[in-house]
């Protein structure tokens, strides 16, 4: 059956992806071509025409005039800052095929497919199915972060080829029930990094396309229908996609991803992201708040903001916020950075500054950022904000210093240790989530041994662990060998995991016994008939008996089952290590809750 949304899919390096709870391209970076070949064109047109797939205005300029070729090289000619993503309005087109997708990797790919689906919609490919098999177009969102993902997505591509290869088979059978032989999209960071093999590929894939062309895609679709493989994967200097509304995934979620900015300046030695992603640039703040706004009024309580270095945000789009060079702009103390600001605007802690006052009873959470940008501003604003969220992801990599500046991350392990302390000192609940690196290039078992008491050490909420995988086109790649074995890759993860498991219990168990709000996301999977479950303010799993509660509102006095998209105040009794469970007391709001908790404190602090 049709439906809005698809499969949303993750991967984890050898199985271990661990969360323990429960617009304008510039051709600076890449190139853009398309594969040429002779077409013959109808008999009104007897002249064999070779037309390149990438044309000027000089070009346009100099082809015959002629009704149906004009058309033709109209539509082959659009750049991607030309296919604007508003050319009709959805009531005047037609489903022009119906479409399928998967995504792999981070949020901001979900993100990212929330974007390709608004402007598939307003060019006219406006229904989307759950399975690929009644799909006319098939979108597979793909992650180059490691060999592992990559290598997932080659096997769905294998199926997805069958399904083309062997379409009136699969007709006859029933297997299928697409209108024609779909046409097989490839988006995202594997789209940029491996664009020649995928489409040399036994005419695996029609279309590829990078994270930076989306726009073009409806154009790059129409090369297909001409027998012709479309392909851009231009990276930009300027594209945010700050002027689409994503079409939402989940329609009914409660919760959102907003992407405030695009690609990372950092450079880490380990990391593809700068090569597939591009240069750092940020939205307006003001479309933020407009594109917020909208969510609020859909009734979503709580959005994640999202960037690949998100905490570096820098609005410079407002000629009053210029500075000098390099000026003003504050990393973290003991923390540095290869690469220079030339120009500042608002930074991070003026935007989440912003969406905290305007929208005082939706939550904010962000990532993924990197330790150096977190000046003392921006932790101070957590602290007294209710309504961002006291949860920090502090990806650390390794413990070693000596592998950290292998690996160019711009800071050693005792400034990060430090800023450990300086964040829990000012914001004493805070939870700490991180990232982790086993068997980089050269790490010696003393290294190894230095992230193992690192991890110890801090006492994370919540870390992401993974073996190294070296990637083509990095530093790493280029200087380094990846001469840890594979055998003691796979021994250092597991080494990481116990240790890591041996520490987060205590996070979890000083949970018992506390008040937490808790936002209700839906049925707890292991009980829906009896219990709901949602995320705690730190970003734990909470989950509660389903029964009547006070409802703490102006509106109502009296009491009702908690749904999914309120707020309800939970007392805290007993902890899994992995997740919470709890009692729920009320249904109240989230400026309530904190208000009666500052009230509450000031009482206990007048009696001693």
């Amino acid at each position: 059956m049709a439906s809005s949304f698809s499969s949303v899919l993750s991967h984890s390096r050898c199985g271990f992806s661990l969360r323990f709870l429960s617009t304008k391209p510039q051709a600076s970076f890449s190139r853009f071509f398309h594969h040429r070949t002779r077409r013959s064109f109808r008999k009104t047109f007897p002249l064999t025409l070779t037309l390149s797939r990438s044309f000027s205005q000089d070009h346009l300029s100099s082809v015959p005039e002629g009704p149906s070729l004009r058309h033709f090289i109209a539509q082959a000619s659009l750049t991607a800052s030309e296919a604007q993503p508003n050319q009709l309005p959805a009531s005047e087109v037609t489903s022009r095929g119906r479409i399928y997708h998967e995504t792999y990797g981070c949020q901001m790919n979900i993100n990212d497919m929330e974007i390709v689906l608004s402007i598939m919609k307003n060019a006219g490919y406006s229904e989307a199915v759950d399975v690929p098999e009644s799909a006319e177009i098939i979108f597979i969102n793909t992650c180059a972060i490691r060999d592992n993902a990559e290598q997932r997505v080659w096997q769905r591509l294998n199926y997805f080829w069958f399904l083309k290869r062997h379409w009136k088979s699969n007709v006859a059978s029933g297997r299928s029930q697409s209108i024609h032989p779909p046409k097989v999209v490839v988006l995202g960071c594997m789209a940029e990094r491996l664009k020649d093999k995928i489409l040399d590929a036994d005419k695996m894939v029609d279309v590829v396309c990078g994270p930076d062309a989306y726009r073009d895609l409806p154009r790059l679709l129409e090369e297909v229908d001409y027998g012709q493989k479309g392909i851009n994967t231009l990276l930009s200097l300027e594209e945010t996609y700050a002027d689409i509304s994503p079409v939402r995934i989940s329609k009914n979620s409660v919760t959102a991803f907003v992407s405030v900015m695009r690609g990372c300046n950092n450079m880490c030695s380990f990391c593809i992201v700068p090569f597939t992603r591009g240069r750092e640039r940020s939205r307006p703040v003001e479309s933020i708040v407009k594109e917020v706004a909208e969510l609020w009024k859909e009734g979503v309580k709580e959005v994640t903001i999202l960037g690949q270095n998100v905490n570096s945000y820098n609005d410079a789009s407002g000629d009053e916020n210029e500075v000098e060079p390099g000026t003003n702009w504050r990393f973290s103390e003991g923390f540095a950075s290869t690469c220079k600001v030339k120009k500042m605007g608002l930074r991070f802690s003026d935007l989440l500054d912003r969406l905290s006052t305007e929208f005082p009873e939706m939550r904010f959470r962000y990532t993924s950022p990197h330790p150096k940008d977190f000046p003392d501003e921006l932790l101070y604003l957590m602290r007294e904000r209710h309504n961002i969220c006291k949860l920090i992801h502090l990806p650390a990599q390794t413990g070693s210093s000596s592998v950290l500046e292998r690996m160019r991350r711009g800071y050693t392990r005792e400034a990060y240790l430090d800023l450990v302390q300086k964040i829990r000192r000012i914001i004493p609940d805070v939870g700490i989530s991180s990232d982790f690196i086993c068997g980089f290039c050269g790490e010696t078992e003393e290294e190894h041994e230095d992230t193992l008491t690192l991890i110890k050490a801090v006492g994370y909420d919540m870390a992401y662990m993974f073996a190294y995988s070296m990637r083509e086109k990095t530093h790493a790649h280029r200087n380094y060998i990846d001469d840890v074995p594979e055998e003691v890759k796979q021994r250092r993860l597991t080494e990481l995991i116990q240790a890591f498991r041996e520490s987060t219990g205590q996070c979890f168990d000083s949970q018992v016994g506390t008040l937490q709000l808790v936002l209700v996301e839906g049925p707890n999977k292991r009980a829906p008939d009896t219990e709901l479950i949602g995320k705690s303010d730190r970003g734990h799993r909470v989950s509660f008996v389903n029964l009547p509660v006070p409802h703490w509102d102006d509106d109502f006095n009296g009491k009702r089952n908690p749904i999914v998209g309120d707020y309800v105040e939970v007392r805290i009794l007993k902890s899994s290590r992995a997740s919470l469970f709890g009692e729920a007391l009320a249904i109240t709001k989230l400026s309530s809750f904190y208000n009666i908790l500052g009230e509450e404190a000031v009482v206990c602090e007048s009696r001693t």
